[in-house]
């Protein structure tokens, strides 16, 4: 799209968006946004920072497939893995952990990883599938009506169930003097319980196990609403695409 070019060596040092704007042409904005999303390159190597000043025999290339994305806010979807703490997770939402199979289409840029809001948070013990958002719609979606969205949840135990156990946690267990919502529960094997719940949070499960004679030894988020983790490895993130909803 773009013939790769550089300043004349007489030319003084000039900022990588001012030259990328003269190349395309485009606005300034637009240029940043180019680099910002890694399409362009200096001497060869990809540059992401527009002030980046370029001069002398420089070459200042831009990606023949360049397409530059829809401005606006992100969701961030994680593996949480088990131990690891809600700010540990957050603060691991870089380059580095981005999931290779994501298909979103999205290209990461720096200013995804800023001003992400922790939403439903696992308790440090669990692992599975954690979310930080910058979409204002998704955070009240996930705060002002989180008691009216599943959760899917997979429950390691240990021990031997009560009589009437299961229906027991499917409907009847009170905490701290009210009913919990309804649940449903069922036997994935003889080791694992799943869970879907509304209304209940994961913190409460191992208490809801402890009523039923079990210990939990495990627990891992599968699912949110209409968003699984799916083969998300575990420590790695991928964004939320425009058509996948809570």
């Amino acid at each position: 799209m773009v013939p790769a070019t550089g300043p004349d060596a007489s030319d003084e040092p000039q900022r990588l968006s001012k030259v990328v704007a003269a190349l395309v042409p485009c606005s300034r904005r637009e240029a940043e946004q180019y680099i910002a999303e890694g399409w362009v390159r200096v001497d060869g190597t990809p540059v992401d920072e527009p002030q980046f000043r370029v001069g002398g025999q420089q070459r200042v290339e831009i990606d023949p497939k360049a397409r530059l994305q829809a401005a606006g806010p992100v969701t961030l979807l994680m593996h949480k893995p088990a131990g690891m703490s809600t700010a540990q997770a957050q603060a691991s939402l870089g380059a580095a952990s981005h999931w290779t199979g994501d298909g979103s289409g999205i290209r990461r840029i720096k200013s995804h990883g800023a001003g992400q809001v922790a939403l439903l948070a696992l308790p440090q013990p669990a692992s599975g599938l954690a979310v930080f958002s910058q979409d204002g719609r998704i955070v009240r979606k996930l705060t002002e009506d989180a008691g009216l969205i599943e959760q899917e949840l997979v429950a390691e135990v240990e021990g031997t169930i009560a009589p009437n156990g299961l229906a027991r946690l499917c409907r009847g267990l009170v905490f701290e003097g009210q009913a919990l919502p309804p649940a449903r529960v069922s036997w994935q094997s003889e080791k694992r319980l799943r869970f879907a719940t509304k209304g209940i949070a994961p913190e409460w499960v191992p208490w809801m196990c402890e009523q039923v004679g079990l210990r939990l030894t495990a627990l891992k988020r599968l699912r949110i609403g209409r968003v699984a983790m799916a083969g998300l490895p575990p420590g790695q993130w991928r964004y939320l695409p425009p058509g996948e909803r809570f």
